[in-house]
């Protein structure tokens, strides 16, 4: 797409700014309401979108990693995160990492995740850790980029192309919310969608 930014339809984001820092100042500000439960929380945040993706299909993979360094990395086999063309040929991205979900942030009746608790979107989880790092492969290209806090620290760093399309998000909960320390498959599978594998890498 190469239209005016301004003419794009907001569908689950609003495509009018990259970041918006009043939104990720309240997320980290409230930690206890937006990841109850702590990690468990943002891992399945991250899995409600594929999810979403994956339901009309009924099929699809996604594979959970927790590395030994305490950061969780969460690998999908869809079409990649939405990324258009400005009218000067600018990759823009959804900005889904770093403004609030419309469709369920300030919904009272939004969504219940497998834990038990609204889903509020993927900038909960963004705004939450210490960092992440967003890779993206679409037909259309494919791009990596770094946030601190919920805030990008750098542009769409594009990446080679390798045949493939889907999403991976990793990320490094903050230090300050509560580990992971239950029965991950049992909640990841709690809801129809992509098949979840979990690769525990931590050790003892």
């Amino acid at each position: 797409m190469s239209a005016p930014r301004a003419s794009w339809r907001n569908t689950t984001h609003d495509w009018a700014a990259d970041v918006d820092l009043g939104h990720l100042s309240h997320i980290r500000e409230n930690p206890d309401e937006f990841a109850p439960g702590g990690v468990r929380h943002l891992i399945l945040e991250v899995l409600a979108y594929p999810a979403d993706e994956m339901a009309s299909t009924g099929a699809g993979r996604c594979t959970v990693t927790l590395h030994a360094d305490g950061s969780v990395s969460v690998a999908d086999e869809g079409r990649g995160t939405d990324t258009r063309f400005d009218e000067q040929g600018r990759p823009v991205k959804k900005p889904v990492m770093a403004s609030k979900d419309l469709r369920f942030f300030d919904d009272p009746g939004a969504e219940v995740l497998a834990d038990g608790h609204p889903r509020r979107g993927m900038s909960v989880v963004a705004a939450l850790s210490e960092w992440l790092v967003h890779t993206n492969r679409r037909l259309n290209g494919s791009w990596t980029q770094r946030y601190e806090h919920g805030v990008p620290v750098t542009g769409l760093e594009p990446i080679a192309g390798d045949g493939t399309t889907g999403t991976t998000v990793h990320f490094l909960p903050g230090a300050h919310l509560p580990p992971l320390a239950d029965d991950l498959c049992r909640s990841a599978s709690a809801w129809p969608g992509p098949t979840v594998i979990v690769d525990d890498l931590r050790g003892g």
